[in-house]
């Protein structure tokens, strides 16, 4: 035993003057100085052993603390780092919690600040929880082609920010701005738009997506046509208005292509409204000439104004599963969707009459009140 220390502490003195040890073998011997070897392990004896001789020997002293010969290995773990996976969490259970603070917040427009946080919370854990997988479905080499588990039509159920904003017109508008000042402008003009429009109530917000790279933002509305019936019959003192509302849908279309990074860039298209209950104006708004065709625009600006630029906004894909989605704008503003079906195709509002849904109030009424039948 005697000799092999003696050997050990000769074979470390010549690779110290030679420079034989590595940076790597530098730092294995700090973690063995640092070390603190368990009792009764071969490790510990030697340790022992080693301060023993200590004492009796100034060079010993000096060579006690030296790595056995099993760390001069290749082996490299004690240098290295134990990576300790984050904590597994519920993932429907942290779903659940997020959905009721979207029911009980209509959707996010009337959450306090604490439950934005909450939100944000949770919305952070699924996020970090997400492993993406790449999309081996197609059956092509089309990069444009959407994942099948993102196709499909899905239905806004949280934002922390204004639901208007998930609408592709607003995301390219958004892109627009190429300062924070123009940024916080933007998001100043939307907290006023939605004010403006308090009488309105936001009904359905729903993206139907398809593989072909397609995607349509379908954002239904509802007011009063008559909200102060006292404004328009005098005699009467009632300050309520009739059971009668304009409907209809802000619909806008763009093409999404993907890229290897998850991310989303959207290319506007089309924004129109359908669905109108209104008489003679759903019939102009049903043109084709109503559209707002914004790819012309922006082909003629490009064309006058040296500086513009077609926008081509970005939307990050942070969470999928089988029933929910989790996108993020460029402002890292969020949007959280539920599958409701696995079709492609966008709502045909065709079906609704131009009437101010006078016909379904007076069918009602007869239900409820007069039930008279032929």
């Amino acid at each position: 035993m005697t000799h092999f220390k003696t050997a050990a502490v000769l074979l470390s003195s010549f690779s110290v003057s030679h420079g034989f040890l590595s940076s790597r073998h530098n730092a294995a011997i700090t973690t063995v100085r640092n070390r603190q070897p368990s009792h009764g392990s071969p490790v510990a004896a030697t340790a022992v052993n080693g301060s023993t001789e200590a004492a009796d020997s100034k060079e010993t002293a000096n060579h006690a603390t030296l790595p056995s010969v099993d760390e001069f290995t290749d082996d490299t773990s004690a240098t290295r780092e134990e990576i300790i996976p984050p904590p597994a969490i519920d993932i429907t259970a942290t779903q659940n919690s997020l959905l009721r603070i979207a029911a009980s917040t209509d959707r996010g427009q009337y959450a306090t600040t604490q439950q934005k946080d909450n939100a944000s919370q949770l919305l952070s854990d699924l996020e970090a929880a997400y492993q993406p997988t790449r999309n081996t479905d197609n059956d092509n080499d089309n990069d444009n082609t959407i994942p099948p588990q993102l196709a499909g039509t899905w239905t806004l159920l949280y934002s922390n920010t204004q639901l208007f904003r998930s609408s592709p017109f607003f995301l390219a508008g958004r892109s627009t701005c190429k300062t924070p000042t123009e940024a916080d402008r933007f998001a100043w003009f939307c907290e006023m738009h939605r004010k403006a429009l308090a009488v309105s109530n936001i009904g359905t917000v729903r993206q139907v997506i398809s593989r072909t790279g397609r995607l349509v933002n379908e954002f239904e509305v509802k007011a009063g046509a008559i909200p102060f019936l006292s404004d328009f019959v005098r005699p009467l003192t009632y300050s309520g208005g009739l059971p009668v509302t304009i409907d209809g849908a802000i619909v806008s279309t763009a093409d999404v292509t993907p890229n290897d990074g998850g991310d989303w860039e959207i290319y506007m298209d089309t924004v129109e409204i359908k669905g109108s209950n209104v008489p003679i104006l759903r019939y102009i708004l049903d043109r084709d000439e109503s559209k707002l065709k914004s790819r012309d625009l922006s082909k003629l600006l490009e064309e006058n104004v040296e500086s513009y630029e077609t926008p081509r906004p970005v939307l990050r894909t942070t969470f999928v599963d089988e029933g929910m989605r989790i996108v993020r704008d460029e402002d890292d503003n969020v949007f959280v969707y539920g599958r409701t079906s696995d079709s492609e195709e966008p709502t045909d509002y065709a079906g609704i009459l131009p009437d101010f849904g006078v016909a379904s109030l007076l069918e009602g009424f007869n239900d409820a009140v007069t039930k008279f039948y032929l």
